[in-house]
C-alpha cells in the first residue's frame, strides 16, 4: 500500500469516536430501535455500543428513563479502525494492536504489546515481540525475529522517504532501531540496543550506535543465539 492511498484513506475516512454505553433504567428495545446503533440486554440493563456523538444524543433525550450510567470510550476521532484479527492465520497473543490495512503472514506471532500499523507487511513465520513497533509501509521478511521493544520506524510522513525492509532471516534485539529506508540483508543480525541509519548486507552481525559491522554470522560459534524455533510458530 503505497503513501497516497493511505493518506487519501485516512484523510477522506469519516473520523468516529468508538464508544460504549452501559445503562440502567426504566427501558426498552422501542427506546432504541430508531437509531443507527448496537443495543443488547433487557428489562433495566443495557449495553449501548457505536459513535459517542449519536449515543451522547440519545442520551440527552432520554436521561429521565436512566437511572445510572458509565462511558467507555477507545479512541477519540479515530480515522481507521483496528483490523479484523480473525482474518490472520497467526498467532496474536492479548494487548497487540494490529491497524486495518496490515498485512500478517500464516504462522507469524505477534506478542502482547507489539503495535503493527498501515500498510506494514509482515512475512510468514515472523515474531514480533513484546512492545516492539512496525510503522506504516514497513516490510519484514518470512522468519525473522523482531525483539521486544525495538522500532521499525514508519514511512507514511515525509512521503519522500522510503519503507524500511528487512529480508528473510533476520533476528532484530530487544530495543534496536532501524530508521526509514533502510534495507536489513538476509539472515542478517541487529544487536540490542542497537540503532541502524543504513543499509546492512546479508549474513552480518552489526551493534552500536549508529551500528556498524561486527563480524559474519558465520563466525557466531554457539548457533543456539541465532536460531528460529518453528515450535512457537506452530
Amino acid at each position: 500500500m503505497n503513501y497516497k492511498k493511505i493518506a487519501h484513506l485516512i484523510g477522506s475516512s469519516k473520523k468516529v469516536t468508538p464508544a460504549k454505553l452501559l445503562l440502567r433504567g426504566n427501558l426498552n428495545e422501542k427506546d432504541f430501535s430508531r437509531f443507527k446503533f448496537k443495543y443488547f440486554g433487557n428489562k433495566k440493563f443495557w449495553i449501548l455500543i457505536g459513535d459517542f456523538t449519536l449515543l451522547n444524543k440519545w442520551l440527552k433525550k432520554n436521561k429521565k428513563k436512566v437511572d445510572s450510567f458509565h462511558w467507555e470510550v477507545t479512541a477519540r476521532n479515530s480515522a481507521l479502525s483496528l483490523a479484523d484479527l480473525t482474518k490472520f492465520n497467526a498467532r496474536i497473543e492479548p494487548g497487540a494492536i494490529v491497524r486495518t490495512g496490515a498485512k500478517i503472514g500464516e504462522g507469524c506471532v505477534i506478542m502482547m504489546g507489539a503495535v503493527i500499523n498501515i500498510g506494514a507487511v509482515i512475512g510468514e513465520k515472523t515474531m514480533v515481540d513484546m512492545n516492539a513497533v512496525i510503522g506504516a509501509r514497513a516490510k519484514i521478511g518470512k522468519k525473522c525475529h523482531i525483539g521486544a521493544g525495538s522500532v521499525i520506524a514508519g514511512v507514511l510522513e515525509p512521503p519522500s522517504k522510503r519503507p524500511v525492509r528487512i529480508e528473510d532471516n533476520v533476528l532484530v534485539g530487544a530495543n534496536a532501531v532501524i530508521l526509514e529506508g533502510v534495507k536489513i540483508g538476509k539472515k542478517s543480525v541487529v544487536a540490542a540496543g542497537a540503532v541502524v541509519i543504513k543499509n546492512i548486507p546479508p549474513g552480518v552481525v552489526v551493534a552500536g550506535v549508529p551500528a556498524q559491522v561486527i563480524k559474519k554470522v558465520s563466525d557466531i560459534k554457539d548457533k543456539s543465539k541465532t536460531e528460529i524455533l518453528e515450535e512457537l510458530r506452530g
